[in-house]
């Protein structure tokens, strides 16, 4: 494995459960979709740069970058978007939407990205998913599981696989991840909380396979009491979108709340 890296200037956090403010990018700005419907795009600020100026200063550390643009068209897009947050802010981020190739990847971590999620590409080409994972290691890799009535979607949520969710982590889980965020696409935006239901099938699949992995929430979460819900049952993180955009929940009253975590 060649184990690369962007520089260590930064170690990734300890604590078992992340709170993770998410950003969608759609022609250089910040969105939101529903159910992940590009119709239904709602800009929230057009400086993705000063929109994560304002989580750091909130005491976020961490955040989710998703290049829609990129999910859509099979190929990075927003690369600029990435290398402005990075280079001017000290944010841990995962990126995805678009990686396609071991060149899409290399692009990111190059960037100044800490982490990247192999998606669509892990649902179409294995053989590259493996060689990207040997490359650069599992602790810079998540597995995306987004699916749609249990089916793993791909291309942006534009198209549904015949792979089932639970098959398609323990494989790879088998294969070497150990990092894995899924969205229940149906709650994505909605502000209806998180899928329950499906969190536990998963963690009980790998588990019946005596395999382990940190599984990320995303899609629906509305509360902080949400948050605590996945935390109990034995995830290791959640994604935040809407919620902090539409003011459900606060960037500071997150911050505080992943503090005391900490502590």
């Amino acid at each position: 494995m060649t184990s690369q890296s962007s520089g260590g200037r930064k170690a990734l956090s300890s604590v078992h459960f992340a709170a993770i403010p998410a950003m969608d990018i759609i022609d250089g700005s910040c969105v939101r979709l529903r159910m992940g419907d590009y119709s239904s795009k709602q800009v929230y600020h057009t400086d993705p740069l000063e929109m994560a100026k304002a989580f750091v200063d909130a005491g976020l550390k961490r955040l989710h970058l998703v290049d829609l643009d990129g999910a859509k068209a099979g190929h990075t897009v927003n690369l600029k978007v990435l290398e402005a947050i990075a280079r001017d802010t000290d944010l841990i981020i995962d990126v995805g939407g678009g990686l396609q190739s071991p060149r899409d990847f290399a692009a990111v971590f190059s960037a100044g990205a800490w982490m990247a999620t192999v998606g669509s590409l892990a649902a179409k080409d294995r053989e590259t998913t493996l060689s990207i994972l040997e490359n650069w290691g599992a602790k810079r890799l998540i597995l995306g599981a987004d699916c749609k009535d249990r089916m793993i979607a791909v291309s942006g949520w534009t198209a549904t696989t015949s792979q089932h969710i639970q098959d398609f982590v323990v494989s790879y889980v088998k294969a070497g991840f150990f990092q894995v965020v899924s969205t229940d696409i149906g709650r994505d935006g909605m502000l209806n909380g998180p899928a329950v239901e499906l969190y536990r099938e998963v963690l009980q699949a790998v588990e019946e396979q005596a395999l382990k992995i940190d599984l990320i929430a995303s899609g629906g979460i509305r509360s902080l009491e949400d948050l605590e819900i996945l935390r109990g049952m034995g995830l290791s993180g959640a994604i935040v979108g809407k919620a902090l955009y539409e003011g459900y929940i606060d960037p500071k009253d997150l911050s505080d709340w992943q503090s005391m975590k900490e502590a």
